[in-house]
């Protein structure tokens, strides 16, 4: 390789994760346990992409503005969370449920809306925190976006960002497809069918507003309520318990669309859980609200036209472009779990395992993100 063609490239790595969500730092964590040269870039400041979580003054604790939940029978998750002692505890599910309508309020008998699942004591961003604390130090990069991909005179891949040109092997595309297609150059060189789909796949939650309203007390539970709601009438479509081991920290959480922010929005919020719960209700400690769609990290221009859930874990997105060198890694291209951080997980290992492959000195399958700490 000429001087000439290097001067340029700030440094060389075998494999370059964009993303340091829950896939990207499960496939970075699969390919740094099979000994794999890997980089993570991340445009944000922070790890976790949708795994958003507010510390709150209780030590351990937090609350969720991203994903909150996981299922039986998500094992990759549970299996994170036991490795890396992070407390886990069941949905809050006992009490009735209130239904809004435009003729009023009605309570219903039972829980109709929530299902048996777990969470997180200090917040679904601890498994972010976790696989990010097992890398090797300095192969995190915060506050590094990427804005062109383009193949190289080498058979490599050429990866631009503002601080300069990165050359590797492989790409791990962690970031929702038609957030890579909108914010990177790829030189037209995708397939014309790939990009097509990639621009047409819905980005989980991107269109939504999470609401958070943190009480000093679950007051609703007193009154047997089990703090779900739904309405049709809106904002808030449908509202679930948030608070934590015991209840406490108090919460409740629901999601709006994001076509439904404006102004009054935050006093619209207040009067629906006025409504739905009592007047206390209304005088939330903290009322956060988490808008996705405005999320540039995470949401296209484009978010809220995207609607066709079924390309989610489309076969396209199940081998590489480029040669086989650029690898599809988010929760939407997961064939199974496909929305949620299991599937992310899934997704993330897919990839590492398809980097792997590709290489002639590779074992037939990657080490997961639950193999044995070395």
């Amino acid at each position: 390789m000429s001087h000439q063609e290097t001067q340029d490239v700030i440094e060389t790595n075998d494999v370059i994760v964009i993303g340091a969500g829950a896939s990207g730092l499960a496939a970075a964590t699969a390919l740094h346990a099979a000994g794999r040269d890997v980089v993570v870039l991340e445009a944000r400041n922070r790890v976790g992409g949708r795994l958003l979580s507010t510390p709150l003054a209780a030590p351990g604790r937090a609350l969720d503005l991203g994903a909150t939940w996981f299922w039986d029978g998500e094992e990759r998750v549970r299996t994170l969370a036991v490795r890396n002692n992070i407390a886990t505890f069941d949905q809050h599910l006992a009490g009735d449920t209130k239904l809004q309508e435009a003729t009023g309020v009605r309570r219903l008998t039972g829980n109709l809306i929530d299902a048996p699942s777990h969470r997180f004591a200090a917040g679904a961003q601890s498994l972010a925190a976790a696989l990010a604390a097992g890398l090797p130090s300095g192969s995190l990069r915060l506050d590094t976006h990427v804005t062109a991909i383009h193949p190289s005179s080498r058979g490599c891949l050429d990866v631009l960002t503002p601080a300069g040109t990165r050359r590797t092997g492989h790409v791990v595309l962690a970031v929702p497809p038609a957030l890579a297609l909108e914010r990177i150059d790829f030189s037209d060189v995708l397939p014309a069918d790939l990009t097509r789909l990639a621009r047409a796949t819905p980005v989980w939650m991107g269109a939504v507003v999470k609401v958070v309203a943190h009480y000093p007390t679950a007051f609703w539970r007193q009154d047997g309520l089990a703090g779900a709601a739904f309405s049709r009438t809106g904002p808030l479509q449908e509202i679930h318990d948030m608070s934590g081991p015991g209840g406490a920290p108090a919460a409740l959480f629901g999601f709006a669309h994001a076509r439904t922010v404006g102004p009054g929005f935050e006093r619209a919020l207040t009067a629906q859980l006025v409504r739905l719960f009592g007047p206390a209700a209304g005088s939330p400690v903290a009322l956060h609200v988490q808008d996705w769609s405005t999320e540039q990290w995470t949401a296209p221009s484009t978010v809220q036209h995207l609607t066709d859930h079924s390309l989610f874990g489309h076969r396209l997105y199940q081998r590489p472009a480029l040669d086989g060198r650029l690898h599809w890694a988010s929760t939407e291209t997961a064939t199974t779990h496909a929305g949620h951080i299991e599937g992310a997980l899934a997704a993330g290992e897919r990839a590492a395992r398809t980097v792997l492959a590709a290489s002639a000195d590779a074992d037939d399958t990657a080490p997961g993100i639950t193999a044995p700490s070395r």
